[in-house]
């Protein structure tokens, strides 16, 4: 085999730019601190870099989801206890109005500072995030839930947003007003009972209640009845086609209570023969409404009566019902709001753990690195010292 001049030094040139490259590569891999800088460095290892580097910025994104949900929840609990106070007052005044000892001026006193309080949880209803966002306001949080005319309406809708908060975890960050202040049922929850307008005595319903389906099997039903005094101190259970259905006997004198079917309502006051009260499967009542109802009681001339007692009996449940939900509502703000928290630290671990991993994967060894440097710039050394023998010699200085 013919060896030339010229293919020596090829391959000596060869040999020296093999050996700068694999310089350039160890010094880039010691600048950037990667063994991994270009997908041929190592194709399985800069896959698996890849797969790391996306759920890494992934477990960021739900971070900064949770971030964003715990401000609007926080900002949610903060309107609903601002809204429970509120409730907390009118709830008092309306203790207040209920005692005998009230004239017409002094319940119309109370009325006033209830349309305040009105206004007040109208306002909060209506409150914003830091976004300008409505927070009642279900998806439509460009539009503000509750409109206050001629009654209070509400106009957004019954959707919750929901956030990302891990994989898999989706978390509602926000109340639709739909649930929080409209959709409240009236009564004890289960039945409302309402005193007929035509009753002339003194009787007043007080508390209901409701027995258990599960523990009795003639509970409540759902259906409508009447409780009908046939006398001050006999009364008949009636169904909603006036069959009677029960009887019994009532002291005036110290009260007592008419149950049936699983309900139970108690009674204070002397009924005139034909009162009634009627019975019936709870609907549902706003807030709003509530209050509306508590303001024109209070504000009747010459009230005081059994007539107005029995609304604000009937006002009251529903008020209880109301700040019943408020606080339903605010449980469940709150248990979001933990199950945020606890997402997030096992986010953080999960962070720790993809960056560990990322670092196995495609960080550089530096004590192997420097060795390997020290390595090549010998070889390199050696191949240009090499070439540079090669490229003086000649066939001439071997002829004498």
């Amino acid at each position: 085999m013919r060896v030339s001049t010229s293919w020596m030094q090829q391959q000596s040139v060869g040999s020296m730019m093999d050996r700068q490259s694999d310089l350039s590569d160890i010094n880039t891999q010691l600048s950037t601190g990667k063994r991994i800088n270009q997908p041929s460095d190592d194709p399985v290892g800069a896959a698996r870099a890849l797969d790391l580097t996306h759920v890494t910025a992934d477990t960021a994104q739900y971070q900064r989801n949770i971030t964003s949900a715990n401000a609007r929840l926080g900002l949610e609990d903060q309107s609903l206890s601002n809204v429970t106070n509120v409730l907390g007052r009118v709830r008092t005044l309306l203790l207040q109005a209920a005692n005998g000892t009230q004239t017409d001026e002094t319940r119309g006193d109370i009325a006033a500072e209830m349309v305040q309080l009105r206004q007040q949880l109208l306002g909060q209803a209506n409150s914003k995030d830091g976004q300008g966002e409505y927070i009642f306001a279900g998806n439509r949080t460009g539009t503000e839930p509750f409109a206050s005319q001629n009654g209070v309406t509400y106009v957004g809708d019954d959707g919750q947003r929901m956030v990302a908060a891990g994989p898999g975890l989706q978390v509602a960050t926000g109340d639709p007003g739909s649930a929080v202040f409209a959709n409240i049922p009236t009564g004890n929850g289960t039945f409302a009972i309402s005193a007929a307008a035509a009753n002339t005595g003194s009787a007043v319903a007080g508390a209901s209640s409701v027995s258990d389906p599960h523990a009795n099997p003639s509970a409540w039903d759902g259906g409508s009845y009447s409780i009908v005094f046939t006398a001050a101190d006999t009364y008949e259970v009636r169904d909603g086609g006036g069959a009677v259905l029960d009887s019994g006997s009532y002291d005036p004198a110290v009260g007592g209570s008419v149950s049936f079917r699983g309900a139970q309502v108690a009674f204070s006051g002397t009924p005139a023969a034909g009162d009634s009260f009627a019975l019936g499967a709870s609907s549902t009542q706003d807030v709003f409404t509530t209050l509306d109802k508590i303001i024109g009681t209070l504000q009747q001339p010459n009230g005081g009566g059994a007539d107005t007692q029995n609304d604000i009996n009937t006002q009251f449940a529903n008020l209880d019902q109301a700040i019943n939900t408020i606080t339903r509502t605010r449980g469940a703000v709150g248990a979001r709001m933990n199950a945020l928290d606890q997402q997030s630290g096992l986010n953080d671990d999960l962070t720790l753990q993809y960056k560990s991993a990322l670092s196995d994967v495609q960080s550089v060894n530096y004590y192997d690195a420097i060795s390997q440097l020290g390595a090549q710039t010998t070889a390199l050394q050696a191949a240009q010292q090499t070439f540079t023998k090669i490229q003086g010699s000649k066939l001439f200085d071997y002829l004498r």
